[in-house]
């Protein structure tokens, strides 16, 4: 990403900013949505009889998207409803998907009631190709999960194709990119089939928690118009006014204050704190649909950590099922939403009704931070540590509040551990063994919302300093901010051709000698430059070496800048307290610099 200096200055200070709110902008429509937190998304249909393969080839795309096989294998629609005869009516259970979804600790549930297919899960009265008119006995799946989350008090929301629909001759479908298709013609689609269908959805079906459309694109790159979106949008705002709606509508929730929470791309996780309602949805491999070959599993761990992540930066995490032609999942998929449900009835309390802290949730390397507000006579922050540090102790930097008693969640008598609180820095000496197998969470309790100090660097577990673009306090000069690049070989710094200073707050808490050094790249033959850091008035200068370059991949022509690591100086801490450190970058006319980051640790 490059931008211009005054422009990045003012969206760093921006991102700082937002990053330290709590989640204020969530109307009451949308406040049992972020209580909730988890949710479970369910991608089955027609689809599920084919497993990714028709006719003895695989889905011609190698994302393995197994539902998206009638439009990836160009299949006709009568041949494709003969994979209705793999299906097993009298043994498909929808209750079983509500069960599994309670046992795992989701709170609410969404079905794929129409996919791009076309084809309606539901007894539907405006077309016939639906689920009813091809089932032996006749069954309506949305009735009966509707009637099994009531049961089990799980909210339904419903997933609704209404941009894409490869059954209706004038729905849209990416081959209209090449044939073309009249907005009058598209029209007709919209009311004879969504407009009827989205009626019978939210009317004959009980109350609807959300409904969920999938247009992963804004309105004016489509087909589809604002008037016909804000139609569909008023229509359920007439018929169940506490029914959310997400930003897949086609309006973006800046554009449209009455779109309930944002959808991120599909598997893309949070990356900032929102103050808004927003949400993942997640696949627990790879394919939607049931792909009968799949091999990318991700780990438990993996899925806690995408769930907690989210949660600290105020957002939901909805993890799909793919179900087989016959209801049933695959083991990997129940074994791991069950252990997710085994971890959150034990750390449910630091996942519900949470939220994200005012601390930035990436700033120390042990994990990350929620808090709930809820909780009767006291306001508890939450550490979940993704690893369990071998110096068995963590420090947490920014909190200046006292905490009452600090414990972990798995400790069903919540015998306190030690601690120590200085001004902002909270030491917690922790057991040799971690209590949770998966993730372990420490439970702060304070008798109110704890005072911050934001903007500090935080220690690491190694008591070191790591200073970079995200957690600077100030930053000003041409330097434009690249991401890593080349799978990583070439990490995130900052491009630095005139002059860049930046600034970062610390706390110390062990005075002494410590060593900082600075990571970057300098291609240049000769040195030249130079970096200079203050601390209080202490000034260490040292000259910019040339770095050369390096191979990221044997063999294969990969051949990139090298960022090496260069000490600067070492300074003296002579007592405990704040101290500002302040980086001077000085390029010589025409070689840039490639700055990465500064370390700091004790010298030895």
């Amino acid at each position: 990403m490059i931008q211009t200096p005054k422009c990045f200055a003012f969206f760093f200070l921006f991102l700082l900013f937002f990053n330290t709110r709590a989640q204020e902008q969530t109307g009451k429509r949308a406040q049992w949505f972020v209580d909730a937190r988890f949710g479970m998304f369910i991608h089955w249909g027609i689809y599920s009889g084919a497993e990714g393969y028709w006719k003895g080839e695989k889905l011609r795309n190698d994302n393995d998207y197994a539902e998206w096989i009638q439009y990836r294998n160009r299949i006709d629609k009568e041949a494709y409803t003969t994979l209705l005869e793999r299906f097993d009516w009298e043994t498909i259970d929808p209750e079983a998907w509500v069960l599994l979804a309670k046992a795992s600790g989701m709170k609410y549930i969404t079905l794929t009631a129409k996919h791009h297919d076309g084809f309606a899960l539901w007894n539907s009265k405006t077309s016939n190709y639906n689920v009813y008119q091809y089932s032996n006995p006749k069954r309506d799946i949305l009735k009966e999960l509707a009637q099994a989350c009531k049961k089990h008090d799980i909210k339904l929301g419903l997933y609704y194709s209404h941009w894409i629909d490869w059954a209706h001759p004038n729905a849209w479908d990416h081959t209209k990119e090449i044939y073309g298709l009249a907005s009058e013609d598209y029209d007709r689609y919209w009311q004879q089939k969504v407009i009827p269908q989205m009626r019978e959805l939210l009317t004959e079906y009980g109350d609807i928690g959300m409904i969920w459309f999938d247009m992963w694109i804004h309105h004016s790159k489509t087909i589809v118009t604002k008037a016909q979106l804000n139609q569909l949008k008023n229509l359920i705002r007439e018929l169940q006014p506490q029914c959310l709606i997400n930003s897949r509508l086609g309006l973006a929730i800046e554009e449209d204050s009455d779109v309930d929470f944002r959808t991120l791309g599909d598997n893309q996780l949070g990356t900032e704190k929102l103050d808004y309602p927003w949400q993942t949805p997640a696949t627990v491999a790879h394919s939607w649909g049931y792909f009968a070959h799949e091999t990318q599993w991700k780990s438990t761990t993996t899925l806690l950590r995408n769930l907690i992540d989210n949660v600290s930066l105020n957002g939901n995490f909805m993890l799909n099922i793919g179900p087989r032609a016959n209801g049933t999942l695959p083991y990997e998929v129940e074994n791991r939403l069950k252990t997710m449900g085994d971890w959150l009835k034990v750390h449910g309390s630091a996942i519900y009704e949470s939220e994200g802290f005012e601390l930035s949730a990436k700033r120390h390397d042990w994990g990350t931070i929620t808090m709930n507000k809820k909780t009767p006579k006291a306001v508890k922050v939450y550490l979940h540590l993704t690893q369990w540090p071998l110096e068995n102790q963590i420090t947490v930097t920014g909190i200046k509040t006292k905490p009452i008693k600090i414990y972990a969640l798995a400790d069903q008598n919540k015998n306190p551990l030690n601690f120590t609180h200085h001004d902002v820095l909270t030491k917690i000496t922790l057991p040799d063994k971690a209590p949770d197998p998966y993730i372990s969470v420490l439970a702060m309790e304070f008798n109110h919302k704890p005072e911050t100090e934001k903007g500090l660097v935080a220690i690491s577990t190694k008591e070191e300093f790591n200073f970079n673009i995200s957690n600077a306090s100030e930053i000003e000069g041409d330097g434009r901010p690249f991401k890593k690049s080349r799978y990583g070989t070439i990490p995130a710094h900052l491009h630095v051709e005139s002059k860049q200073k930046m600034k970062w707050r610390i706390y110390i808490d062990k005075p002494g000698n410590y060593t900082l050094s600075a990571s970057y790249s300098y291609q240049h033959q000769q040195p030249g430059g130079n970096i200079r850091v203050i601390i209080g008035e202490q000034i260490r200068t040292q000259g910019v070496q040339p770095t050369g370059k390096t191979v990221g991949e044997p063999l294969q022509n990969w051949v990139i800048p090298a960022f090496t690591t260069h000490e600067v100086g070492i300074f003296h801490f002579g007592e405990k307290g704040f101290y500002t450190v302040e980086m001077d970058l000085e390029p010589q006319k025409n070689a840039p610099i490639q700055w990465q980051s500064l370390w700091m640790g004790k010298s030895k």
